[in-house]
């Protein structure tokens, strides 16, 4: 399965087919607002696709912040965005792959076949010399008069989920890997989920490891000698989580390059930390002192 596409491929494959789409997933935890930085300037073609209202759903707090949305929902989306079946769907952001990679995974998880993220995202396209647009309105924004709907069918999941249950015991019997930042996995600090540290078992792994210098992703062998120093194993089973399910997917994408089969706990630390009955642990098990790591239930 092919998962990357550089900017020079993605150039060439929209001056000589017409069934590619582009979708551009620019989203930012505090902002700027997409929708402005996509008007400012995208890949000619792009549509703008929001993250908070197309790739996921409203939900409680035990929920997590951005559950995912129903097959429905995400069906609707996409048709607004233009896609058909069999097209061919290309993603990108200017944060490295880390919002666009929750596109990639949904439609993949939809059973879009042909999904591949722009390595180095919209910077590799800039530092190329290709040409931006500028203007146009958000698909959320137009009107079935100016824009021509798609067509296409989504399935339903097809690719492997935790839920809350089965992400504590894979802990405990695989490898579960925690995408965020380290110090939010040692729970040195917490900015926005009510309690700090990380799944007891789980191991830190920083989504922002998997990429180079100008935000591309390491190659594939590289990768796969990261994950493996971390526990993952051809024939074990490997999960990912983060903050709210999002950045999960990045880690996701980085482990099927390397030659993996993960798992998504799309609720991820939202969701974890918001339910009373579920431990939690701080500090960093590996770390030379083991009282470092403690645990707690509340």
């Amino acid at each position: 399965m092919r998962i990357l596409i550089t900017a020079d491929e993605l150039a060439a494959m929209l001056e000589c087919r017409s069934d590619v789409r582009v979708l551009d997933v620019r989203w930012k935890l505090g902002g700027p607002p997409g929708p402005d930085e996509y008007r400012a300037g995208h890949i000619p073609g792009a549509v703008y696709v929001d993250l908070e209202t197309e790739l996921a759903r409203p939900g409680e707090p035990a929920d997590g912040r951005h559950p995912l949305p129903t097959r429905a929902t995400l069906q609707a989306a996409a048709r607004r965005w233009g896609l058909r079946d069999g097209d061919t769907v290309v993603v990108y952001d200017d944060l490295g792959g880390m919002t666009a990679a929750r596109a990639w995974w949904l439609l993949r998880h939809a059973g879009v076949r042909d999904v591949l993220l722009l390595d180095g995202s919209l910077a590799a396209w800039r530092t190329a010399g290709l040409p931006l647009a500028a203007g146009g309105l958000a698909a959320t924004e137009l009107s079935a008069e100016t824009v021509r709907p798609g067509t296409i069918t989504l399935s339903d999941g097809v690719l492997p989920v935790l839920d809350t249950d089965a992400a504590a015991a894979l802990a405990q019997t695989g490898a579960l890997l925690d995408a965020r930042a380290a110090e939010r996995y040692c729970g040195d600090t917490e900015p926005v989920d009510p309690r700090a540290g990380h799944i007891p078992g789980a191991i830190s792994a920083p989504t922002a490891d998997n990429l180079t210098l100008d935000g591309r992703f390491l190659p594939a062998a590289e990768l796969r000698a990261r994950f493996e120093a971390l526990g993952v194993t051809a024939g074990g089973t490997v999960g990912v989580y983060c903050g709210s399910g999002v950045t999960a997917a990045h880690e996701a994408a980085a482990l099927a390059i390397a030659g993996f089969s993960p798992a998504l706990y799309p609720g991820s630390w939202s969701q974890w930390s918001n339910l009373p009955g579920r431990p939690v642990a701080t500090g960093d098990p590996r770390a030379r002192n083991p009282r470092e790591t403690r645990f707690r239930s509340y």
